[in-house]
């Protein structure tokens, strides 16, 4: 509901000068007959009483609140305990996210050291091929030559594991 605001000051100011100045204006310099004395009387009231009308009128005309006819719309209640599921990260901001399941230690790369896995990459993130080049490695496992990135260069150009 609309609040009703206060008429402003400045409007009874100006309704108060306007109906002096034509309360006024009726006495005239020269000396009036008793016929057009009543005449100017009579005229200064009703234009009063028309000012008055419209004053009046322009201030009750902000006090009412429009309401349309609208349907109402059923809104069914939320129940407390289901929350409604996030939606995904635009792709512009998704092709960042790396997951986190292929991060993996791989024992026979220096010691042994966390890794993300090429194999894992092309099976669960669309982008392997828009990875830096730099931070991939290759190394002989024993058996055949694996290649896989390193977390903390993809982290150094903006790249986040997340685990999904």
């Amino acid at each position: 509901m609309q609040t009703v605001n206060p008429p402003k000051l400045h409007r009874k100011f100006i309704a108060f000068v306007l109906s002096a100045s034509i309360a006024i204006t009726g006495f005239s310099a020269a000396p009036a007959r008793a016929g057009e004395d009543v005449a100017k009387i009579i005229a200064g009231l009703a234009v009063l009483g028309i000012l008055g009308a419209a004053i009046n009128r322009d201030r009750h005309r902000n006090n009412y609140v429009a309401r349309s006819a609208t349907n109402p719309v059923n809104v069914q209640p939320r129940r407390p305990h289901v929350h409604p599921k996030p939606r995904p990260l635009p792709p512009r901001v998704a092709r960042y996210d790396l997951p986190g399941k292929c991060l993996r230690y791989f024992p026979a790369f220096r010691d042994g050291r966390n890794l993300m896995g090429q194999h894992c990459l092309r099976n669960n993130y669309r982008h392997v091929k828009a990875l830096p080049q730099q931070c991939r490695v290759t190394f002989w496992n024993g058996r055949r030559n694996k290649t896989a990135f390193k977390p903390r260069c993809l982290r150094q150009n903006g790249y986040r594991i997340v685990r999904r």
